[in-house]
């Protein structure tokens, strides 16, 4: 009888696979040895580009948490050809190339993929006469740029400063320049937002829009027209326009416009007033005052 072995004891002396076992465990065996054959022909990696890729993704880590991952992109990025290097600006005229790559690179990125085109058009659309941009990535090193820039419409005078405005009243720059004098000046609070309408109503005076330097908004409620020989031509709350054309209809038929006058006042429905300027003014009290002398002169000398 054949010693019985203890349970839980390993023995693997007479443990050899048999049969079906054994021809699986061969396949198995010549499958591995396969694998490592494989293995040995594969270059093994360059130290250094283990290096970097653990370092670069340790850095990523790290930066990111930090909120420097503009940066790290940029590092990994710049080396393989990505880096920004042409800039393609359109639509640009009053605001210069140079303004516009500075401020794209001072979103901070220097790459491709670092950069962010939503900051980027953000931060163009914040430049005083862009309306808005558009920008967009051409692998591998290119953007293009393109921005509509505001329309310029009027010069707002507001106390002491001078303002580019839009159609719409919105401030674009101070005026500082000897550019832009052709638009027309509008004068007072309220003159910026208002001016539009006004001045597109005015085109159906076209005798008399030439003439005029100035829009002044008077209370927020009407407008004073300033001409260019120094007339002010004051119009009234409703009906400015067909005011204004009737100051045009007097000076064809008087010459209104010509005459030693400082104002024309259209406020009032039944009556035009006419203001003297100074020197008519004295001249015609000087000549009321003469022609009262030559009165009394005459009645003395015919007592009744």
């Amino acid at each position: 009888m054949p010693p019985v072995r203890g349970i839980g004891r390993a023995d693997h002396s007479d443990m050899r696979p048999t049969g079906r076992l054994a021809m699986r465990t061969q396949i198995a065996m010549r499958r591995l040895a396969g694998y490592a054959r494989v293995c040995q022909a594969l270059p093994l990696p360059r130290f250094s580009v283990l290096a970097t890729l653990v370092l670069g993704s340790s850095a990523l880590y790290g930066m990111s948490s930090g909120g420097h991952t503009t940066q790290v992109i940029d590092a990994l990025a710049e080396p393989v050809g990505f880096a920004i290097e042409q800039v393609d600006v359109t639509g640009a005229s009053e605001t210069s190339q140079i303004d516009i790559l500075q401020t794209i690179y001072g979103v901070g990125a220097q790459t491709l993929p670092g950069l962010d085109v939503d900051a980027a058009r953000m931060a163009l659309e914040a430049m005083p006469w862009i309306a808005s941009a558009s920008v967009t990535k051409v692998y591998p090193g290119q953007l293009l740029v393109e921005v509509t820039e505001k329309q310029p419409f009027a010069i707002w005078q507001r106390g002491q400063d001078l303002t580019i405005i839009d159609r719409n009243g919105v401030a674009i720059v101070p005026f500082a320049t000897t550019r832009f004098t052709e638009l027309p000046l509008v004068v007072g609070e309220g003159a910026d937002t208002t001016a539009a309408a006004f001045l597109d109503n005015i085109e159906l005076v076209p005798e008399l829009k030439p003439r005029v330097r100035a829009y002044v908004r008077v209370g927020s409620r009407r407008w004073d027209l300033r001409l260019d020989n120094g007339v002010t031509v004051r119009l009234p709350e409703e009906d400015a326009i067909e005011a204004a054309a009737e100051v045009v209809r007097m000076d064809r038929s008087y010459g209104l416009l010509s005459r030693d006058i400082a104002a024309v006042d259209m406020r009032l429905t039944d009556r035009v007033t006419v203001k003297l300027t100074p020197e008519a003014k004295a001249r015609r009290d000087a000549m009321l005052a003469e022609r009262e002398k030559l009165a009394k002169q005459a009645k003395r000398g015919n007592p009744a």
